[in-house]
């Protein structure tokens, strides 16, 4: 056998999972892939609405994987990043692409419209290989046994259930925190995130919205025109851009829910910064409970997880997806170069570390840190945003962090 002919399945069939297929199945010829999903396969994937943001890291890799669809998507060129109240000494920062000489920082898109290509990316892979690429939807997997050598899938409804055994079992079924089984690290926020989309009048094509409340983060985040506002009845307003709100609050005291939409408009135009401009129409809005569910290790045995399979965030610097497509490209990475499996599995281990928890770390902080409302807590916040504003080099190094993930 060669050195790299490993069997290896794939469990979720979600972005990160059917990016790995498709990465792993063009750098190691030798192996076999097999994605399973639960879900039906005349699932109209490309009808899911909810927002992804990228970033360019992300974006780059999706195109060398053919699976980028550039039409659906909007760019980010700049990111305003303020608190509520602005101090007058640190009205913001901004981090702009073309001071980094980039056409722009990251993108914005729908789930469904990632998820289709990268879909039908999978399926052709399957079409020019079936005996080596496969892609098993509607089919569950129930347990996974990953010691001795092997990883040993439990698959299939009760009617139709079997053990499959691979070489390698790699996990990327995530969910949302609500639904999760703890993990070994965790954290419950007691934040509620209200997600939907609004109308902005007198905002910039392409800008993108950091606003941290006294109740936790607002974030607007640019969308492609043809992106309308789901359950809205009014026509879309004139002169205007669309946006996708995620908007954190209390759990405990949630000043959203109880609002009608032209009192939450009200409400959020009075956290908005004047660079927004005014949010004109939303749409209903979702509620979602936050939090941080981790693994403390990606391997166990022949089973590895990435994506939210490993880690779940919080949504305050928008990096969920693009920590799990890094884990991705470094997982077969060192498959690819590796003579043994078990090696590789440790390789990856230590190498996604310190990315891996600069990430975790940075967020939980953010996520804790400007909920804060101990004395002097808002003017130490006003000190670190007027001196990254000050200090290009630092700005510069924010904003690559944010792009390419820890160097």
């Amino acid at each position: 056998m060669n050195r790299t002919a490993w069997r290896i399945a794939v469990v979720g069939a979600g972005p990160v999972g059917l990016a790995l297929a498709l990465h792993g199945a063009r750098l190691m010829p030798e192996a076999s892939f097999t994605v399973f999903d639960a879900r039906p396969a005349d699932r109209d994937v490309s009808a899911d609405p909810r927002t992804l943001a990228l970033a360019l890291g992300s974006v780059r890799f999706l195109q060398r994987l053919g699976a980028w669809p550039a039409a659906d998507a909007a760019p980010i060129r700049e990111v305003h990043v303020s608190q509520v109240p602005p101090p007058a000494s640190a009205p913001g920062v901004w981090l702009r692409a073309a001071d980094l000489g980039e056409l722009f920082l990251g993108a914005v898109l729908s789930y469904g419209a990632l998820l289709a290509p990268l879909q039908q990316a999978w399926q052709r892979a399957v079409a020019a290989e079936p005996g080596r690429l496969a892609l098993r939807l509607g089919t569950p997997v129930a347990g996974l046994q990953a010691e001795g050598g092997t990883a040993r899938l439990e698959v299939g409804g009760a009617a139709e259930a079997c053990d499959l055994a691979f070489d390698l079992a790699v996990v990327a079924e995530g969910g949302v925190f609500a639904d999760q089984a703890r993990k070994a690290v965790g954290h419950d926020y007691a934040q509620t995130a209200w997600v939907g989309t609004v109308r902005l009048q007198g905002c910039e094509p392409g800008r993108a919205f950091e606003r941290f409340t006294r109740q936790g983060p607002l974030a607007l985040l640019p969308l492609p025109e043809v992106r309308t506002l789901p359950g809205a009845t009014a026509p879309v307003a004139a002169d205007t851009v669309p946006a996708a709100l995620v908007w954190c609050v209390d759990a405990r005291d949630d000043p959203v829910m109880p609002l009608a939409d032209a009192q939450r408009l009200a409400l959020l135009n009075a956290l908005l910064p004047g660079e927004a401009g005014r949010a004109v129409q939303t749409s209903p809005l979702k509620a979602f409970a936050l939090g941080l569910n981790a693994e403390r290790t990606l391997v166990q045995g022949r089973a590895v997880r990435i994506g939210n399979a490993a880690q779940t965030l919080h949504p305050v610097a928008g990096q969920g997806l693009n920590l799990g497509l890094r884990d991705v490209h470094a997982l077969v990475q060192a498959l690819r170069d590796a003579a043994d499996l078990d090696q590789a599995l440790r390789r990856v281990e230590w190498a996604r570390a310190p990315d891996r928890w600069a990430t975790i770390g940075t967020t939980d902080f953010l996520a804790r840190s400007f909920t804060w409302q101990a004395p002097g807590v808002a003017a130490l916040r006003a000190l670190g945003l007027g001196a990254l504003q000050a200090l290009p080099p630092l700005r510069s190094r924010l904003a690559r962090q944010m792009m390419f993930g820890w160097r």
